[in-house]
């Protein structure tokens, strides 16, 4: 019996060929690399970024996340909170698969009521009397206010007066000379009811003159008077924003700047603050404390920035110390972010960013002085105790 042979498939590859696949390979890994360092080295602004994708990975907890890894490893339920730890992870798909939390009603009505999405903000710690009602809101100017530079007539300016801080001894503490907090204002021109004649919408509360900036001018005295040094920038951004065409939404771009260019000529910065009023009336921003009239204050943090979390901490800090001293004067910390809003307001610049909303647009100066004496009374004291645990020894700073 004889076998045929059959013939056989012989493929040949050359050396030439796995060396331009290789490299090919290369090629691609380094274009993505260059690709991804770009795109993340870019102003945040500029950056390549998707609202839905955001909104997704935003309802992804991190309770959620380690308690599917227990799932694979039971003994980390232990590090997990009593209770039903599958409701976790079901309740977290139906937020992600219907936009819909079974721990927040306002989420089956947001989209169907018209302005309903203001209240999409979340409360961080809240203050006495604070709930999704009456939280933080800032309404922008009617178009043509913004364009038209139209100021309204002053009236109760020899009302303004300067409350009695008493006696002023010189600080057992200073930075010696060192600029290391930096006020500003996106919203530089918001204004006061009481002091702009014949206006009563708080959407027209806006002037040139008598605006927010006069609160920076004094929580720059206060901080010298405990020995903090810190420069108040008194940029126009509405007028920049008139100049150049821009609309309200923009503010914060244009802070930016500054706040940019503050960075980068002192090194010694520590803090920025940047100063704004509600809009709300007088009734949700005024608290009488031991027979005085007190602006209240709220602290709002950007959610969607990457210093989220040390923002938030720090604000929940100083909003405990103010409670302390002057119960009911804050109205808590809030964070704001999502579709439709800006949700970094400045803040990725520096986990030590705060967005202070003092009074509103009924208030008096004379309120909110009284408001930025305790803050910057309280905050102080926890800038001197923060420098005590960083340096024990007490040598930075002059004595």
């Amino acid at each position: 019996m004889k076998r045929r042979n059959s013939p056989g498939i012989i493929t040949a590859i050359h050396g030439s060929t796995i060396i331009k696949t290789f490299l090919g390979i290369l090629a691609l890994l380094l274009f993505v690399f260059s690709v991804s360092g770009v795109m993340t080295s870019l102003r945040p602004e500029y950056r390549i970024s998707s609202n839905s994708v955001h909104t997704v990975a935003n309802q992804f907890s991190g309770k959620m996340l380690f308690s599917m890894l227990a799932n694979e490893n039971h003994y980390l339920f232990n590090a997990l909170p009593e209770g039903n730890q599958e409701s976790i992870i079901t309740n977290q798909l139906i937020k992600v698969s219907t936009n819909i939390s079974l721990e927040d009603p306002r989420s089956l009505l947001g989209r169907e009521l018209p302005g309903f999405s203001i209240f999409d903000n979340e409360i961080l710690v809240a203050g006495e009397g604070t709930n999704y009602t009456n939280m933080p809101y800032e309404s922008s100017p009617p178009v043509d206010v913004l364009n038209e530079e139209r100021d309204a007539s002053l009236q109760n300016l020899d009302e303004i007066e300067e409350p009695d801080k008493g006696v002023t001894n010189q600080p057992n503490q200073t930075t010696n000379g060192r600029k290391v907090v930096e006020i500003y204002h996106s919203h530089n021109r918001e204004s006061y009811l009481p002091y702009l004649k014949g206006v009563t919408d708080p959407d027209l509360a806006y002037h040139s003159k008598i605006n927010i900036t006069k609160l920076g001018e004094r929580m720059v005295e206060d901080l010298a008077d405990k020995g903090i040094g810190s420069s108040l920038d008194k940029t126009d951004i509405m007028g920049n924003l008139n100049n150049k065409g821009l609309n309200y939404a923009k503010s914060y771009q244009e802070s930016r700047k500054s706040v940019q260019t503050a960075l980068a000529t002192n090194k010694d910065l520590e803090y920025l603050i940047d100063i704004h009023r509600d809009s709300k009336r007088k009734k949700h921003t005024t608290i009488t404390i031991k027979g005085k009239e007190y602006a209240k204050i709220a602290f709002v943090i950007g959610g969607n920035n990457p210093n989220y979390e040390k923002n938030a901490a720090l604000a929940n800090k100083i909003h405990k110390a103010l409670e302390k001293k002057y119960p009911g004067i804050s109205r808590g910390v809030m964070k704001q972010g999502g579709a439709g809003q800006n949700g970094v307001y400045n803040q990725d610049l520096s986990g030590n960013s705060m967005l202070l909303e003092i009074g509103g647009v009924d208030n008096t100066f004379e309120e909110m002085y009284m408001t930025v004496d305790a803050f910057t009374e309280v905050f102080s004291e926890f800038y001197w105790d923060a420098k005590a645990v960083d340096n024990p020894t007490g040598d930075s700073e002059a004595q």
